[in-house]
């Protein structure tokens, strides 16, 4: 009897104990059981994220494009839009750097794939050759800012993910470069997308083959992009446990495929079989001939072209630095092994360590030691000064970082260097304005290669500016077109232009070389016409204002 009182309160007191537990229900997987909120996100998903983010990204890289008017570099347009207008079109100019082969079509074939399209349709504007281009290449960097907020939501969380896409859209340098048709921007616009693919560690979305393929891509259009892939290349072999079959299945077939792909294109516009990848390298890294076009110190990225990149952001990149948890190390090796190979490269230019700049925004917020049960995500949140061990001061802060960075990318973008795009609104006035005038001509007589050409006019204008192309021969003490005018600009006029006839109708000059040449415009009739502002930092040759001169004739002349 006693022993079946016990077993039956030990019945009763198991369960007493299921009562207090808490029942578990079967998920079921049908959308019929989601709740209305995630039935929703899952429907309004764009590129794997929630479709009002994609929608707001592209829309501020579409208001980025159109608040960008002013020139960065002249590669932008020289190895860009020029070459694609002279494939489609059939006239213009190609620099020396087409005819030595020292770079390839297929990035140019992209804007040429959109001016043939124009042109097929009858929309050749010269409006829409100018911006369509520059909308294409914003919709691929808004593309490229989506997957940076993507991996870090897979790394971290979506909270951390969106101070990085903050960081990301806010950086000053960003906005002033990633609207423009240069190559660097491509190449930041891959090697973005292929980190999203890369096997980093806590990341959902590896794919070897989709990453070697985007860095192999930019290698094709820029080979210097091969730079901050050496890295994390090495690291992912290292990782990696069947290295054969890494190299056999995905490494070699990927690499030749794609440089197939570029040999081909180079060969049907050249003519010839090219390898401008092997040609590029020589010229700018075994021949370090980049120098003709100036030359830094070593520690120049360190100590002027990094901290202007960063702007702002400088102080938290430096603090994120020693707080980042381990598996960022890879990205920050990356960032300094860029930095320290262009450092021994002597022709430094800011936008050569643009592609690795979205490597720092990670840096800019970083977590470290953070607890995952706690309610605030940012409560254990190392990023920069103000959001950890200052968090009073988090708002203040963070509009300072974006106060900071917006008035100096729409002083950059708005004003500085603007001048040399709106003379060529007024080129482009000469052609379509004026049909009844006699046949215009222009020289340009600044700094090689100061302005856009025919993508900018669109109409078979008779133009020449001033050559200057690199030394290729090994003379010594060699000067250019432009070298030799700026030594004796009156003296050089006077010897190119012997009598009348040859005189063109437009001289194009900057406001710093107007009296020195001024005995020549007055003996052949030159008008000033229009001003155009530049910037408020001349220098070299480059004045604070852009002149247009006009030839008037005899008895018409209007002094100023």
């Amino acid at each position: 009897m006693k022993q079946e009182g016990d077993d039956g309160r030990l019945f009763f007191r198991g369960l007493q104990n299921r009562a207090h537990e808490k029942m578990k229900l079967r998920k079921r997987k049908s959308t019929l059981y989601l709740s209305p909120r995630k039935s929703t996100e899952r429907r309004g998903d764009l590129l794997g994220e929630n479709i009002y983010l994609v929608l707001f990204t592209i829309a501020l890289r579409i208001c980025n494009c159109f608040l960008v008017q002013t020139s960065f570099v002249p590669d932008e347009y020289w190895q860009s839009l020029e070459v694609a207008h002279h494939m489609v079109f059939n006239y213009g100019y190609l620099t020396w750097e087409w005819t030595e082969r020292l770079r390839g079509y297929t990035y140019p074939l992209i804007f040429a794939s959109i001016y043939k399209i124009l042109h097929l349709l009858g929309k050749d504007s010269v409006q829409l050759l100018i911006w369509i281009p520059r909308l294409a290449q914003a919709l691929l960097s808004a593309m490229a800012d989506i997957r940076l907020y993507s991996i870090m939501k897979q790394l971290e969380n979506q909270q951390m993910a969106k101070w990085v896409f903050f960081c990301q859209l806010c950086s000053w340098f960003t906005w002033y470069c990633c609207t423009r048709t240069l190559t660097n921007t491509m190449e930041t616009v891959l090697t973005i997308i292929a980190l999203f693919y890369y096997p980093l560690e806590g990341s959902k979305s590896v794919n070897s083959v989709k990453y070697l393929s985007l860095v192999a891509l930019a290698f094709i259009i820029r080979p210097t992009a091969i730079i901050p892939w050496i890295p994390l290349v090495f690291r992912h072999f290292w990782q990696e446990q069947k290295k054969l079959d890494l190299i056999l299945h995905q490494f070699l077939p990927i690499g030749f495929v794609n440089l197939s792909l570029s040999l081909i294109i180079d060969r049907i516009f050249f003519g010839q079989w090219t390898l401008v990848q092997y040609n590029f390298l020589k010229f700018n890294v075994l021949q370090n001939l980049g120098t003709f076009y100036g030359s830094h110190p070593w520690h120049w990225y360190f100590s002027q072209g990094f901290p202007a990149v960063l702007g702002t952001h400088l102080p938290f990149f430096i603090h994120g630095c020693f707080l980042a948890p381990r598996r960022y190390r890879i990205l920050l090796v990356t960032v300094l092994w860029t930095l320290l190979v262009y450092s021994m490269l002597s022709h430094k230019e800011f936008r050569f360590i643009y592609p690795v700049l979205p490597f720092c925004m990670v840096f800019c917020v970083t977590c470290a030691n953070r607890d995952p049960e706690a309610d605030d995500p940012f409560s254990d949140l190392s990023s920069g000064y103000s959001l950890n061990h200052l968090k009073t001061w988090k708002k203040p802060a963070l509009s300072f970082l974006f106060l900071s960075n917006m008035l100096l990318a729409l002083y950059t973008g708005l004003v500085h260097q603007r001048g040399t795009l709106d003379v060529m609104t007024h080129i482009q006035e000469l052609c379509y304005n004026n049909p009844n005038k006699s046949p215009a001509s222009v020289f340009i007589m600044m700094p090689c290669h100061s302005t856009p050409y025919y993508s900018h006019v669109h109409y078979p204008l008779p133009m020449r500016f001033l050559q200057c192309p690199p030394d290729l021969t090994g003379k010594s003490q060699y000067l250019d077109e432009a070298d030799i005018f700026y030594l004796n600009p009156l003296n050089w006029l006077d010897k190119e232009f012997h009598s009348d006839s040859t005189l063109p109708t437009h001289l194009i000059i900057f406001s710093i070389l107007e009296e020195e040449i001024s005995a020549f415009l007055i003996s052949s009739n030159y008008e000033r016409t229009a001003v155009f502002f530049h910037t408020h930092l001349p220098e070299g040759q480059t004045g604070s204002h852009i002149y247009v001169y006009e030839r008037k004739l005899k008895g018409t002349l209007n002094r100023r």
